[in-house]
């Protein structure tokens, strides 16, 4: 099992960056895949970005390609979401997750482990 537990959301203006931590615990953290997704009041859970367990691999939402980016440090392991040019639209709480087949799968029912969230406030 891992727990996640996720860090750096809070209020930023349009335009500026920020970059979400998520810390795992557990010796197999590099046998999971990673993903991040994000809710928004009143809107389902939706996917942002995903890792596989070597991080050779890679998916991103369509809404955040060229703007986000996912990385992992398997050796601290954590995984970061690197966002960059954020937009109102991108306010929500924001979720990492974690995938025990290893691969950067999109859809949420995929993860196994689910961390608390983390906020991300986006003013225009």
């Amino acid at each position: 099992q891992v727990q996640l537990v996720e860090s750096g959301g809070r209020l930023v203006q349009a335009g500026g960056s920020l970059r979400l931590s998520c810390a795992a615990s557990g010796r197999t953290f590099s046998t999971y895949g990673m993903g991040w997704f994000r809710q928004a009041p009143g809107k389902e859970r939706e996917f942002v970005a995903a890792i596989s367990r070597s991080g050779g691999n890679t998916a991103y939402a369509d809404s955040v390609k060229g703007r986000f980016t996912v990385s992992r440090d398997n050796a601290k392991n954590t995984v970061s979401l690197q966002m960059n040019n954020l937009k109102p639209e991108d306010t929500a709480v924001y979720y990492c997750a974690a995938d025990r087949s290893g691969s950067w799968r999109s859809y949420y029912a995929s993860y196994d482990y689910w961390g608390q969230g983390t906020q991300v406030t986006v003013s225009s």
